[in-house]
């Protein structure tokens, strides 16, 4: 299913859906942060998705970081809350979504990098070398936030 990422955008289309997520910085020992290669935008990202009924958040980003790029992690922080209402996330199926995230500060645990149904490539990369991917601007704040420290306010 493709994405279209509108940001802050006035031709955006109206949102109808409004979903809790989880997405995850994940830093190994190393001081690498785990990244993945979207199918749907052809940006690298971080992991994470939708949580399911019946589960935690920091249960749905454990899920979704093991799901997306094969790693087991354990969620030891949080990064901030993300709900700017100016992101929104358009889908080929007709669902337009607001932005609602908890970023989490995950480490791993086990596994190795493998794309998923989701990416083309998982990646660990050191920090000097994220501002040369592409990406969106929101998951580059979320990195930022991690990098140099910031405490957000909620987003």
């Amino acid at each position: 299913m493709g994405r279209r990422d509108y940001e802050n955008d006035p031709d955006a289309p109206a949102v109808n859906s409004l979903v809790p997520a989880a997405s995850v910085v994940v830093v190994d020992d190393a001081g690498r942060v785990l990244l993945q290669r979207r199918i749907d935008n052809g940006m690298w990202a971080l992991p994470g998705g939708v949580m399911h009924i019946g589960e935690s958040l920091p249960d749905c980003a454990v899920r979704e970081t093991r799901e997306e790029t094969g790693i087991n992690i354990d969620v030891i922080g949080i990064v901030g809350t993300y709900s700017d209402p100016g992101h929104v996330f358009a889908y080929d199926d007709g669902e337009v979504r607001q932005e609602f995230s908890v970023c989490f500060l995950g480490r791993p645990m086990s596994g190795k990098p493998a794309a998923s149904e989701e990416s083309t490539d998982v990646r660990w990369f050191r920090s000097e070398e994220i501002d040369s991917l592409p990406m969106i601007s929101n998951i580059r704040t979320r990195l930022d936030d991690w990098r140099f420290g910031h405490m957000p306010a909620v987003r």
